[in-house]
């Protein structure tokens, strides 16, 4: 597995609904695409708990080809066109969780990036960010989890999907706009510590 994001942060006086509308109209047209297991149209708006207007996809690819063919396609060159090349944030997959409410639709997001301490050995932080990951499933209104790592930068991501408003933690919370699916079923394959 393979995580991935860009975040396209907009000026405060954007209207968010160009990119609801631009979800609304295209989003469907990544529910059937190859090496895709997860794609969340996440936006946040500024204001109560954002400091910014954002829209910032993220995806779990199954493998490599399925994301190297997205970022040369037609759809990844659309974002380029009408916002500019967006700096493209991957992880290498260490799990991936279904929660109590994955047969429903999110409604929103948190993403937390946290950094691996270099005082702790990376194999005993990633063993316990794991273990984490799999307690965080079993919330209740979790839908689903997932958790990677950039061992460039000793990083962790840790994304939760939630059938309810994103709870009050550490992280960004967003809204989810539309989850294509077409290979979800093959994240489950991707426990990879």
């Amino acid at each position: 597995m393979h995580a991935m994001q860009y975040e396209i942060t907009l000026p405060a006086d954007y209207d968010m609904g160009i990119i609801r509308d631009r979800v609304a109209t295209r989003g469907h047209l990544m529910d059937a695409f190859p090496g895709l297991g997860v794609k969340a149209y996440l936006m946040r708006e500024r204001g109560g708990d954002s400091p910014v207007n954002q829209y910032a996809p993220l995806y779990l690819w199954t493998g490599p080809e399925g994301m190297n063919s997205f970022l040369r396609g037609p759809g990844f060159q659309g974002i380029v066109q009408d916002f500019g090349r967006p700096e493209v944030q991957h992880w290498t997959g260490l799990s991936y969780e279904e929660g109590p409410s994955s047969a429903t639709l999110p409604r929103s997001a948190t993403r937390l990036r946290s950094p691996v301490p270099p005082s702790t050995a990376p194999a005993d932080a990633l063993g316990a960010a794991v273990e984490e990951s799999r307690r965080l499933a079993k919330v209740a209104g979790a839908v689903a989890t997932a958790l990677a790592v950039d061992p460039r930068h000793w990083e962790l991501l840790h994304f939760t999907l939630w059938d309810h408003p994103a709870p009050q933690e550490a992280g960004d919370r967003y809204e989810v706009l539309h989850l294509s699916v077409p290979e979800r079923a093959r994240l489950g394959e991707a426990r990879q510590w």
